[in-house]
């Protein structure tokens, strides 16, 4: 089944769309043929944005603007998240290699946040968040994965991934969200090229 990363941040009002858009788009693409794989990453190392700082004015307009226009309601923060215990908790949950529970904590993050209004996203937050699922986050683990979260964006920043959300069609590193429409023929269009003679029966 060919795996298209998702390279994300919790912090992205711009992902929870995505990830809200992907949502919607599970059945075709399962049609597809085509897997998922998100993955989490911290956007301020890469942009230089500074953390629980107030998000300038015109930026917020336009996630909402991008929200509205794709049908995903979504309560924008006034301030840029700092995320990098709820991105090494995902970390720490992906290691396991049970996508459920990675699902299922995605899910759990992005609606505290774009939803709930919930924050900051400190080390408090993310061991409730994490007792609420029953999931056992051991403190030793969760401070390893955020040390180990720079080398895992730097690995990114490689692959010349500068904003998320990015899903890695191969070496193409495509980044933001579109309509759904326009997801579904870019997938459609990767997964034809990578088919043996560069197409599939139609």
């Amino acid at each position: 089944m060919p795996q298209v990363r998702v390279h994300y941040d919790f912090a992205s009002t711009l992902c929870y769309v995505a990830h809200r858009l992907m949502q919607r788009m599970a059945r075709d693409l399962a049609e597809l043929d085509v897997e998922l794989v998100w993955s989490p990453l911290d956007l301020s190392s890469l942009t230089g944005w500074p953390r629980d700082a107030a998000v300038p004015e015109p930026r917020r307009a336009n996630a909402a603007r991008v929200a509205q226009e794709l049908e995903v309601e979504v309560s924008v923060p006034r301030a840029w998240p700092d995320s990098r215990w709820a991105n090494a908790a995902a970390l720490v949950i992906d290691a396991a290699g049970d996508e459920d529970r990675s699902a299922t904590w995605r899910e759990r993050v992005f609606s505290a946040v774009f939803e709930e209004r919930r924050g900051p996203l400190d080390a408090a937050t993310v061991a409730s968040l994490g007792r609420e699922l029953g999931f056992t986050l051991a403190p030793q683990a969760l401070r390893s994965a955020r040390e180990a979260l720079p080398a895992h964006t730097r690995e990114a920043a490689a692959e010349e991934v500068t904003g998320v959300p990015t899903f890695m069609l191969d070496a193409w590193a495509f980044g933001g969200i579109q309509s759904q429409e326009t997801m579904l023929s870019i997938f459609g269009r990767w997964v034809r090229r990578r088919a043996p003679g560069g197409a599939v029966p139609s």
